[in-house]
């Protein structure tokens, strides 16, 4: 069998078996144990979730849901949010910022999709809402600090933007006066300042928190096993997982004490709310998952404060609640967020997702289309890996040139298969040429794929991002078809995901097997009728297998596998062995028919 037959078919194979068993077996890391919680934060908790009630039966269509919206929202007074990037408003019940929805992110790109709701109140669908409050410590009860239903009052201010904070306030008749002020950027940091005045006659302790509560998984829940969503924390450096169906029963509850920098929150596909006091500030987080009233929570919970007859205290925290926007994120860590670019899941290989995105991003920003940035992108790639493709191909060409030594050397061993191995290396090593090197190229490949997919399917930047006519949404799979022309008539193929959609496949898939095939054209086809079939299929297996894969990774492939052809074309020739690629193809033909014919 011809060696370099031989390497390609292992190196393919291979690759075949890696995707395969990654997609298949590529497990998330476990949650790091934590210790056990004080009695003060199962107060917070058990106080929180008491007073939240389950959400309601709601009507399943869209229109109805948004009139049960309407209606929960109108059930409370409310202080409206409206910034360039955010809309919505913060409820005086419980002083809960509770309605929020991002104005520059609609649910899908047809004409009038509303646009992407994040936070919704309780008695809505799949409710999801921040709330602050106060612990009590020594002398204090529940009742002498603000909880969930506490009824707030507007102290100043009518409408929270990016240049107007808003001040609420609530007096408990004890002597106790809390307020809370709360200020937000022109992006989606809010910041959230909670004060304390004592006029107690004693000195009183209490510990600030503050909560994020999420009723129901959420739903539009991926449980894609290269997506993380649920639970993202990080404490003094250690990120943190946890899915929903991890998450420890509330009586289970642990706690993770953090001494300088950290956040938790909730993280879906390409949102996410996280809160974060102030860095520098000690403090502890927990998760834990009601399972009586099925409500997920996340706390963070500040150290507790003394305050003198006559004193006041006050204490800072801030609540991000939006878009996984790479830039935004990368701001804010700057600004002293620890590690906030790391709440996108990047995954095991951060080294690759991580360099490969900021190099897409920075193609794009100079581009302004996704879909000829990622072109760009697979230039590049292949421009660092040519001294190894280089190396390669003149390897192969080299062994070209060896094949009629080699035959003569298999003539002179006849079955012995020891002599033969023996002959073979003695002339490689004469001739200088790695029977191993056409492998490399292949194997390279491997988790750049890996990577790439990764970065296409969990950064929000490549959410419906455009290439050109029928190719609206690089992250979602081909939408043309054969049975609408590829795109060329006005009506929509079968639903992406379907086994329809899997055989009537759409012109980048058929693209991808094309370039595949000829790719293959560049050598001969083996004599051995096993090698034959399994070359003549494998172009064809990866079309249909990677069909339903974002465009934008079929768009990569496409244009990997033409650079790869050309540069091997060249190479070769310049080495003085001249692929017959079409001889090759029409040997092909050839041999089909005749096979069909016998």
């Amino acid at each position: 069998m011809d060696d370099q037959n031989k390497n390609l078919i292992l190196a393919t194979a291979l690759s075949f078996v890696v995707i395969l068993v990654w997609f298949v077996l590529f497990p998330p890391p476990e949650p790091e144990p934590v210790p056990e919680p004080d009695a003060m934060t199962q107060n917070i908790e058990g106080e929180a979730l008491a007073a939240a009630p389950t959400t309601a039966d709601v009507p399943a269509s869209p229109a109805a849901q948004a009139q049960v919206r309407e209606e929960t929202l109108s059930e409370s007074a409310r202080i409206k949010i409206d910034t360039p990037r955010l809309i919505g408003s913060v409820s005086l019940l419980g002083g809960r910022i509770d309605d929020l929805s991002l104005k520059d992110y609609r649910e899908t790109r047809a004409a009038g999709s509303p646009i992407v709701k994040l936070l919704s109140p309780v008695g809505t669908p799949s409710a999801y809402y921040a709330l602050y409050g106060w612990a009590p410590g020594a002398g204090l009860t529940l009742d002498d600090v603000p909880g969930a239903n506490t009824e707030w009052v507007v102290e100043s201010g009518d409408t929270l933007t990016a240049d107007s904070p808003v001040t609420l306030a609530w007096d408990n008749g004890n002597g106790l006066t809390f307020r809370r002020e709360l200020a937000i950027d022109d992006e989606y940091m809010f910041t959230v300042v909670q004060s304390v005045e004592n006029n107690t006659g004693a000195t009183v302790s209490l510990a600030p928190y503050g909560i994020l509560a999420r009723h129901g998984e959420p739903a539009d829940l991926k449980n894609f096993f290269i997506l993380h969503e649920g639970v993202v924390s990080m404490a003094d450096g250690t990120l943190a997982e946890i899915d929903y169906d991890d998450m420890l029963p509330a009586a289970e509850a642990t706690e993770t004490a953090i001494s300088e920098n950290g956040w938790i929150g909730f993280t879906d596909h390409f949102w996410m709310s996280t809160l974060i006091p102030e860095p520098g500030t000690a403090f502890k987080v927990s998760a834990l998952h009601d399972t009586t009233r099925n409500i997920f929570q996340t706390t963070a919970k500040l150290s507790t404060e003394t305050v003198a007859d006559g004193q006041n205290t006050s204490v800072t925290t801030q609540l991000f609640s939006g878009a996984k926007e790479w830039e935004v994120l990368r701001d804010y860590e700057k600004d002293g967020i620890q590690n906030f670019v790391d709440s996108i899941d990047w995954g095991w290989f951060f080294f690759l997702t991580k360099p490969i995105f900021w190099l897409l991003h920075n193609i794009h920003a100079l581009i302004g289309n996704m879909g000829w940035s990622i072109i760009g992108l697979t230039l590049i790639i292949k421009a660092i890996l040519f001294p190894l493709a280089y190396k390669s191909y003149v390897s192969m060409a080299k062994m070209k040139e060896l094949q009629p030594q080699m035959e003569k050397l298999k003539e002179a061993a006849g079955d012995d298969r020891q002599k033969m191995q023996q002959g073979m290396m003695e002339l490689y090593k004469k001739e200088k040429v790695n029977p191993a090197a056409g492998c490399l190229p292949i194997l390279m490949q491997i988790p750049i794929f890996f990577s790439l997919y990764k970065v296409i399917f969990v950064t929000i930047e490549l959410r419906q991002a455009p290439w050109f006519g029928p190719f609206q949404d690089l992250s979602a799979p081909d939408p043309t078809s054969i049975m609408n022309f590829f795109g060329l008539l006005p009506f929509a193929g079968p639903e992406p995901g379907t086994l329809m959609a899997t055989i009537f496949i759409g012109i980048l898939p058929l693209l991808l097997g094309i370039s595949m095939w000829l790719q293959q054209k560049l050598n001969p086809a083996p004599t051995d009728p096993t090698q034959q079939m399994i070359f003549a299929w494998m172009p064809w297996v990866f079309m249909f297998m990677l069909g339903s894969f974002a465009s934008g990774l079929v768009v990569y492939w496409i244009a990997n596998n033409t650079i790869t052809f050309t540069q091997q074309y060249l190479i070769m020739r310049s080495q003085g062995y001249k692929p017959d690629v079409f001889g090759n193809i029409k040997s092909g033909f050839s041999k089909k028919a005749k096979s069909e014919k016998e």
